[in-house]
């Protein structure tokens, strides 16, 4: 019997699962220097996670030329650049990436449980794909939804509401995971319960302005707040 208060768990990747700020500005920079613009920094890429790579990619564009989002997507050299990208992200997904503290141990512990789990994130399908597998979690997800899944993705509840609908749970045994206003908005929309991680990416603002369920330290309390006896034993001997 399940212990823990919900049956689906479903999860941001970047600034959730994953710290990939790194890798990702790398390869911002990688495609930038490539076409002669100037480069961006770490802080700036931090700031714009969270909507996916193409429109990242068009905020960095629009930084380095000192122009806007618009001119960018109309310019004759964005296929070019966009695709180069592509290339350079593919390079260096996995490369400076790590998961946070207790993600792996928690997400054995859930699946234990019989907890259903999924990914549901902004970031392309061949991106999230390299990742999970540079890091070995893509065994432990039932669903796994990506930005390009759907016609729409986050903060429109679709990837939620699929995952509800695929395994049949009911949304107040449902909750998500997330690090951002995004994370927070996508599970209003689809009416779930909402935890968040206070390290992620949230465009620079203050996660507790996006009134979440609850911020949670780190994953650990994913178990220890409905089996705090049994965590430390679970934790110990979680593969």
């Amino acid at each position: 019997m399940n212990p823990l208060p919900f049956d689906l768990v479903m999860f941001d990747l970047d600034g959730t699962l994953i710290e990939t700020a790194p890798e990702i500005c790398d390869a911002t920079n990688d495609t930038l220097a490539q076409f002669g613009r100037p480069l961006v920094t770490q802080a700036q890429v931090n700031d714009w996670i969270g909507h996916g790579t193409q429109t990242l990619l068009v905020q960095a564009l629009a930084s380095a030329g000192g122009t806007t989002t618009d001119a960018v997507r109309q310019a004759a050299d964005f296929a070019a650049i966009s695709a180069a990208f592509v290339g350079h992200y593919g390079q260096r997904c996995g490369t400076r990436s790590h998961l946070y503290p207790y993600v792996r141990e928690v997400l054995h512990i859930l699946k234990g449980h019989g907890v259903k789990l999924a990914v549901v994130t902004n970031k392309e399908q061949r991106y999230t794909q390299v990742v999970l597998d540079a890091h070995q979690l893509a065994p432990l997800f039932d669903r796994v939804i990506s930005g390009d899944t759907f016609a729409t993705k986050k903060p429109t509840p679709v990837g939620i509401e699929a995952c509800l609908a695929e395994f049949g749970v009911a949304r107040e045994r449902a909750l998500f995971v997330g690090d951002s206003s995004i994370d927070v908005a996508t599970a209003r929309n689809a009416g779930v319960p909402v935890w968040v991680l206070p390290y992620g990416y949230n465009m620079g603002e203050p996660i507790e302005s996006c009134q979440p369920d609850r911020v949670v330290a780190d994953f650990s309390a994913l178990v220890a707040a409905d089996v705090a006896t049994q965590f430390d034993k679970a934790l110990a001997g979680a593969v």
